[in-house]
């Protein structure tokens, strides 16, 4: 009987230490978010549906504008992980202390092209010689206009990029006729036909096909020290992806409030963006990783093209869970 008694009384004990103290026994985690995306709104989701929680780490999630500020706050321990672009992978071999774990998103599904509400431009064989605003040289984006240009046999430098910071400015640029269009998101590209500023001309996922959008970014003292907590990492991002696609309607709500914008935006960009773009498990495709060693060399990152292995490893992909 006092034994029956004892088990009893240590069941309860560890549920009520479970239920007040289990968030005191959470790894706390930092991690940072290269730019304003859709894709970067499954931590929130994940939180929301306590899959961080599950997996024994506190989450949370730091803006930063561009891999650039990313990479430097990894290198300066401020953040453990980070979720950058492709091209991105190249800060390593420049000396940031960070490697890619996991392969986020496939094709550049999230990137398009506008232009103006009434212009004369309709389809990309109209961008010859014409100016597109992009974010930053040596960005992502100027690397897509390049490729857009090079593959309709134009050089690089047929479609003339023009760097102009935030989508603000490039919009403001666009309605004043400053350039004849513009890079960004495609919700973004949504909202402003929804206000009839301007109109979507080319998603870029429809023209490079093989590549690696968005890179989980983890430090080496952590890969090193400990790979669980990496590992729990990597596993609760791909649990909250599956949990995103299975729940469209929460993840809606989600995305638009995480990046402000309204729920019809998101609507439509949601099923390439999240169910077609984002990796359900993380593997990286070595066809794409050639795409981007190239890149690096092409927007000036590095002087020569590195090896793969200094870019990535695969030690935590494929996911299963």
């Amino acid at each position: 009987m006092r034994s029956q008694f004892m088990g009893t009384a240590f069941v309860a004990a560890l549920a009520v230490a479970l239920g007040s103290g289990g968030a005191a026994a959470l790894d706390t985690v930092k991690v940072g978010k290269s730019g304003v995306g859709m894709a970067w709104s499954v931590i929130e989701g994940g939180q929301d549906a306590r899959i961080w929680e599950s997996e024994g780490l506190d989450v949370t999630a730091i803006q930063f504008n561009g891999d650039a500020v990313t990479q430097r706050a990894m290198t300066s321990g401020d953040i453990d992980f980070g979720f950058g672009s492709g091209p991105g992978m190249g800060y390593r071999v420049k000396g940031v202390p960070a490697i890619a774990v996991a392969a986020v998103g496939g094709p550049p599904y999230p990137f398009v092209i506008v232009v103006g509400r009434d212009s004369k431009i309709r389809t990309t064989d109209d961008l010859k010689d014409k100016s597109v605003g992009i974010t930053t040289a040596g960005s992502l984006t100027q690397w897509l206009v390049r490729e857009l240009s090079r593959q309709k046999g134009w050089g690089p430098t047929g479609i003339k990029d023009i760097p102009l910071g935030s989508d603000r400015a490039r919009l403001a640029a666009l309605k004043n006729g400053d350039i004849d269009g513009s890079v960004t998101t495609l919700e973004q590209a949504y909202s402003y036909e929804e206000n009839n500023e301007a109109r979507l001309l080319v998603t870029f996922g429809d023209i490079v096909k093989d590549f690696h959008t968005h890179i989980l970014f983890a430090r080496d003292e952590l890969v090193r020290d400990n790979p669980d907590l990496v590992q729990r990492f990597v596993r609760g991002w791909f649990r909250s992806v599956a949990y995103m696609r299975a729940h469209k309607e929460f993840g809606i709500k989600i995305a638009a409030k995480t990046i402000d914008m309204s729920q019809s935006a998101v609507s439509r960009a949601y099923d390439l963006e999240i169910s077609t773009m984002l990796s359900g498990d993380g593997a990286f495709n070595p066809k794409a990783i050639d795409v981007i060693r190239g890149s690096l060399v092409e927007l000036g990152i590095l002087d020569k093209v590195p090896d793969a292995k200094d870019l990535y490893t695969d030690r935590f992909v494929p996911v299963k869970f």
